[in-house]
Order: structure tokens, then sequence, then C-alpha cells
């Protein structure tokens, strides 16, 4: 399927909302920004689309100084707090699912935004290197400590001088930066798994990984394939034996993980496109209006005409309340 169901957002997106934020960019390839106070408070374009899931066609890197929200990342909640440090890589999606509307301007954020082109430019396999040493589809976020904090700022202020600078080849001098901070972070995730994984056995952890390389899947090919024979030949495994891992690793069946994706994008596209319901049904790749119908009221208590009209219906990911929150990331061992 060539076109995505779910809305995708980019840096010339993100820059069209320029003015709600504090940023210094280096044309469509890398902004940084810095968002606090009333700015925050001001901010209802950037809080709307947050509200909704998206993928951002590149690399998010923020760590919040002061504050506290929630946000969704492949359809697990994660608790953000002040001293939080979050990598979200091309594919994710993600959504703002839960902030104190009346202490929103208290809040301070430092982030960065690379394309995809950018980080191909600077010669280091980012998301290589992340995907595969430190499991980020799991662990995406991080609580630094003082110092670490101090650290990651120094390099947030030296990119920002490098910016504002009259330097003629600030691509290069921030690629250089951002490898080696880079390796900074990943000392800083591989130390913490190290911690967490003090507590797995090895046969724990393969059902993990497992389980991990199931959500990637489903990630990319949700709309086109929902029957668990696929997944299960895409991980060499039989499908019972997929099913047992997936209910084992995250203590919800395989199906359900499955539904969960399809019914965000099915509610993306009603809530937020004006395309017709008829090819909504196309692009979800269900054989018709009434197989849709039955199925997306069935995991929300609403027909999807019902759904489009009222504005006031939950935006969530499905009609259960069933994510995991968690208020220390990496004090939590293998639940979803």
């Amino acid at each position: 399927m060539d076109e995505k169901a779910l809305q995708t957002i980019n840096i010339q997106r993100i820059q069209s909302l320029a003015s709600l934020v504090d940023e210094y960019a280096l044309g469509s390839d890398f902004i940084l920004g810095e968002v606090s106070g009333k700015r925050i408070e001001k901010s209802e374009k950037v809080l709307r689309m947050l509200n909704s899931p998206i993928r951002f066609e590149g690399y998010i890197l923020f760590f919040l100084k002061k504050g506290h929200f929630s946000l969704d990342v492949n359809l697990n909640t994660y608790d953000i707090h002040e001293r939080s440090l979050l990598v979200v890589v091309p594919g994710n999606i993600i959504k703002l699912s839960r902030y104190d509307e009346d202490r929103i301007g208290d809040a301070e954020l430092l982030f960065a935004l690379m394309s995809k082109e950018f980080l191909s430019s600077v010669r280091f396999d980012f998301y290589k290197v992340f995907q595969e040493t430190i499991r980020m589809w799991k662990n995406p976020c991080i609580t630094l400590q003082e110092k670490e904090l101090d650290m990651a700022e120094d390099y947030f202020r030296l990119c920002r001088k490098i910016l504002s600078s009259n330097q003629t080849n600030k691509k290069e001098i921030l690629g250089s930066l951002l490898t080696s901070f880079t390796y900074v972070t990943l000392d800083l995730w591989t130390r913490r798994l190290a911690i967490s994984r003090d507590t797995e056995n090895h046969s724990s952890a393969r059902v993990n990984q497992i389980f991990e390389h199931f959500i990637e899947l489903v990630t990319e090919y949700h709309n086109e394939q929902r029957g668990m024979a696929f997944y299960a030949d895409k991980l060499c495994l039989t499908p019972k034996y997929l099913s047992k891992l997936v209910k084992l690793s995250s203590g919800r069946s395989a199906p359900d993980w499955i539904d969960s994706f399809v019914i965000l994008e099915a509610k993306n596209l009603l809530r937020y496109s004006d395309k017709p319901i008829k090819e909504i049904v196309y692009l979800l790749h269900f054989p018709n209006q009434s197989v849709f119908y039955k199925f997306f009221k069935s995991h929300t208590g609403y027909t999807p005409s019902e759904y489009r009209k009222s504005p006031m219906l939950d935006t969530g990911l499905s009609g259960r309340d069933d994510r995991i929150r968690t208020d220390d990331l990496f004090n939590v061992t293998e639940a979803l």
C-alpha cells in the first residue's frame, strides 16, 4: 500500500508552526528548539496535533528539564518527568496521551528534530546502533542523573551556538557533535539496560526479543496483514508458538496487538481526514464496509460514522484502557 493511513509529520510541517517555539534550524534537515512557560500554553496547534497518533518522518530527541506528561510510543504509555531523555526513531507512532492543562506552562523542554537524510549524510548509522544495541522499541526513554543532564544541556547549547554563528560548514560540525552525543547517549542506555537485565534469565530475554520483533513487524504491516501465519512465517515460528510467546512477554494476545494498531489507524483516518468511509475500508484492506463496521464497533463501542461525527469521543488507541503506564521505565520488567 503506497499511502500511509496515519498522519505523517515531517520537519516542514513543524516549521509551519515555527512561531510557537524558540528554534534554530538548518534548512529542513535539523531543528533545535526550546519550549517553556507561556510558549507551551499558547502552543494549541502543537498540542492538538500531538493529541492524535502521528508518525514523524525523522528522529526526535528531547529531554525534559521540568514538568510532567505522558506520551504513547508504539501503543505503550510512558511517564515523562523531570530529567527524562527520550529518542523516537522513524516509524514509531507517537501520541501525547495525558498532561495537566493547569500546569503545562511550568514545563521546560529541549528538543532536536532531524531528518533521515541529515543523519545519512553524517555517515553514522544512528538507527542501526540503537535498534540493535539498546532495543529502543521497548526502551525509548531513560531518566538522566544530574551530571548527565548537565552534559546533555552542554551539547544543546553548543549546537545552538553553531546554528546562530557565521560558520559556513554548520552541517558537518553539527554532524560531528551529533555523532559524539550519540555515543554518550548509547553508553547511558547500555548501562541502564545492563542493570535491568541482571534480573533476566536467558530464556525470558529471548522471549522478549521475539516479542519486540513481532511489534516491529506489526507496526509495518498491520494495514495489510492481520493473520498470525504471516508474522509467524517472518519470524520462522509456528503461529501457535508465536502466540504463546507474545502472551508470555506482554500479557496480551498477538491478535489483540494487531487489532490495536488497526484501530489506531482507523481512528486517525476517521478523525483527521475527509476520506469517505468506503476509501478507509480500502486503505485498511477490509473486504467490505460491513466487516469494517463490525470490527470498529466491537473494539470501540461506536460505529465509524458515530465516531467521526462526535468530536467528544475519545481519540485514544483503543476502546479499552489497557495500556501500561510506568513511573520508572527501567524498573519495569517485561510487561508492555
